[in-house]
């Protein structure tokens, strides 16, 4: 067994686990965040995707051992409380889903990438989810949400005119 401390959507865990333990197994079984989904067990659907220090990892190809002394975000670290975040807004608003079994995944990706591009092309969005499988969208709807995930983050940054004109 190895000693490993990770912090998760914010709060620190110290686990045993065994070296051979997958991060999607620690974060699925043993801290219970069952929004990263397990699909493919190959990399190729992306349903697995945290956010390893801000940056999309696939967590079935990553031993949890190799999380010591770093910080995951999952799905359910995204909303701040009550508060969604605007990336589930626009997943929510676009309808960018349908069954939900990529939906955290591709929420996460969405996420790193407006930290990095607040303004993606269609395009550069499309770039960053192409990790990611979806079997039932087209990925039209997702492509939208993210826009409307960015225009929210922009909107929000803009600041609130002041008073009136005297």
């Amino acid at each position: 067994m190895s000693a490993i401390t990770v912090t998760v959507n914010g709060i620190e865990h110290r686990l045993e686990v065994e070296p051979r333990v997958l991060l999607v197994d620690m974060i699925r079984t043993r801290l219970g965040l069952t929004g990263t989904h397990i699909g493919c067990d190959t990399s190729n659907c992306g349903a697995c995707t945290v956010l390893l220090e801000g940056e999309p990892v696939k967590s079935c190809t990553m031993l949890a051992v190799q999380a010591d002394g770093r910080r995951l975000t999952t799905v359910e670290g995204l909303a701040r409380g009550s508060e969604l975040h605007p990336v589930q807004v626009g997943f929510h608003e676009e309808h960018g889903l349908q069954c939900g079994f990529c939906t955290p995944g591709m929420m996460l990706v969405a996420a790193a990438l407006l930290e990095r591009n607040p303004n993606p092309t269609p395009e550069q969005i499309r770039w960053a989810i192409s990790g990611n499988l979806c079997r039932c969208t087209g990925y039209v709807n997702i492509v939208k949400a993210i826009q409307h995930a960015a225009r929210l983050r922009a909107d929000a940054a803009q600041p609130v005119a002041a008073g009136g004109a005297s």
